[in-house]
């Protein structure tokens, strides 16, 4: 019998869900026929899904969210992308406090307060996925990114202490890493710069929101059963595995 939630009954809740990388996840989960909530700060749903309102900044917000949630859906939250996340990029030198603090706490805090939201129901169950969204540049390094790329940094040892913890529970915890992914963000890059992120990319092309979709449905699903604690990069080879 599987331990992890079965591939034709999960349910999903994506943070971060209402654009982007996580609307490309949310969508794909709900093609394959699972069941999908997306949580945002404007709680605003996309077309075809349903929609929570959710600040992850806030641990009632977070416990609000994940009630809505389970309520719509009848039943626990299965699996749980936590996806949303935000930059305030600038040189170390000129990086004030709270632009270091503000981004820690959006993609790496709340990715633990929709983690340990998460685990109640998992517990119980005694199955789950917790799958959190870093990035090339948690692994890589990036200049000008000193809080982002620590936030995302921090994510893994994160994944691998709950897998550790409650790994016994039937729950598995996981990091995907997307590197330079076509998304609103890349468009407004310079055409110069651009090309020479593009030079460094092995596969020779930025990636498709879909390709993360794919990765994170895969650790999702009962085919990953035995894999926690890992991260699975989705970036054409430019962090070649770091």
């Amino acid at each position: 019998m599987s331990t992890g939630p079965t591939d034709q009954t999960y349910t999903a809740l994506v943070t971060g869900g209402n654009r982007g990388i996580g609307l490309a996840i949310a969508r794909r989960m709900r093609d394959e026929g699972h069941q999908v909530v997306v949580a945002s700060r404007s709680g605003e749903a996309p077309e075809g899904l349903s929609a929570v309102t959710c600040d992850v900044g806030d641990p009632t917000s977070v416990d609000a969210a994940f009630a809505a949630a389970e309520e719509q859906l009848g039943r626990t939250i299965d699996v749980v992308v936590a996806n949303a996340g935000i930059t305030r990029d600038t040189l170390l030198m000129r990086m004030t406090d709270d632009e270091f603090s503000s981004v820690v706490d959006t993609n790496l805090a709340g990715a633990f307060r929709v983690a340990r939201r998460a685990v109640k129901g998992m517990i119980r169950a005694r199955r789950g996925r917790i799958i959190l969204i870093s990035s090339v540049v948690g692994l890589y390094g990036s200049p000008g990114q000193a809080n982002y790329a620590a936030s995302k940094a921090g994510l893994v040892g994160l994944a691998r202490s709950i897998s550790r913890e409650l790994g016994g529970r039937g729950i598995t915890a996981n990091v995907v890493a997307p590197g330079f992914i076509e998304t609103d963000m890349t468009a407004e890059l310079p055409p110069d710069r651009r090309d020479a992120y593009q030079e460094a990319i092995p596969a020779g092309r930025f990636g498709a929101v879909e390709d993360v979709a794919a990765a994170v449905c895969f650790l999702a699903s009962d085919g990953a059963g035995y894999i926690t604690g890992a991260v699975l990069p989705v970036d054409g080879g430019l962090g070649m595995g770091h």
